[in-house]
C-alpha cells in the first residue's frame, strides 16, 4: 500500500516541531509589552465634520438634479410639432413606414452594379431628413405653420419619388443584365 504524500511529509518531519508549552507567565509578559508600546496605542482623533464637503456634494446633487429634470421634462421636437398640428404626426408615421418599407425593399436589391447607386440615393434621403428636420425647427420658431407643414409633406413626397425612381433604375439594370446574359448565352 502506498504512503500518503502528507503523512511521508509528517514522518520526515517528526521532531522538528517545537511543541514545548512557553514558560508560565510568558502570556502576561506579551501582553504587559504590547500594551506598553507606544505604537500598539491607537490614537484616534477625532475628525471634525465637514459642511464644507457636504455643502459641495448638495449643489453636485442639485445641479445634476435639475440637468436631469430639464432635459428629460422638455417635450421632444415630435411631440410639440404634433401639438401645433396632430395631422402632421399621422402624415409622418404614414410616410416613415412607406419609405422603410421601400429603403429595405431596395436594399435587398442590392448587387454590385446597383450598390453605388443605393449609396447615392441613401446621402440623398439623409439630406432630405436633415432637410425636414429643420423644417420642423422653423415650425416651432412660428415660421408660417401652412407653407412650413405643406414643405414637410412634399419633403416626404420627394423621398417616396426619389426611392421609386431608383427601384425603377434597379429593375432596367437587372433587365439590362438579363437581356445581355441571354445574348451572350444565345
Amino acid at each position: 500500500m502506498e504512503i500518503d504524500p502528507i503523512e511521508k511529509l509528517f514522518g520526515e518531519l517528526k521532531g522538528a516541531f517545537d511543541t514545548a508549552e512557553p514558560i508560565e507567565g510568558h502570556r502576561q509578559n506579551f501582553l504587559a509589552k504590547l500594551e506598553a508600546s507606544p505604537k500598539a496605542m491607537a490614537t484616534t482623533k477625532r475628525k471634525r465634520f465637514s459642511w464644507k464637503s457636504l455643502s459641495i456634494a448638495a449643489a453636485m446633487l442639485l445641479l445634476c438634479s435639475l440637468g436631469y429634470l430639464f432635459h428629460y421634462s422638455s417635450p421632444s421636437v415630435q411631440q410639440q410639432v404634433s401639438e401645433i398640428s396632430p395631422e402632421i404626426t399621422n402624415t409622418e408615421f404614414y410616410f416613415t413606414s412607406v419609405i422603410e418599407d421601400q429603403v429595405k425593399k431596395m436594399q435587398t436589391e442590392s448587387t454590385p452594379e446597383t450598390q453605388k447607386l443605393i449609396a447615392d440615393t441613401m446621402i440623398q434621403l439623409r439630406n432630405l431628413d436633415k432637410d425636414y428636420r429643420k423644417m420642423e425647427q422653423d415650425l416651432l420658431n412660428g415660421g408660417n405653420s401652412k407653407l412650413i407643414l405643406s414643405a414637410m409633406i412634399t419633403n416626404f413626397q420627394t423621398r417616396l419619388d426619389l426611392l421609386n425612381e431608383v427601384m425603377e433604375q434597379i429593375e432596367n439594370i437587372k433587365n439590362f443584365k438579363n437581356y445581355k446574359n441571354e445574348n451572350i448565352t444565345a
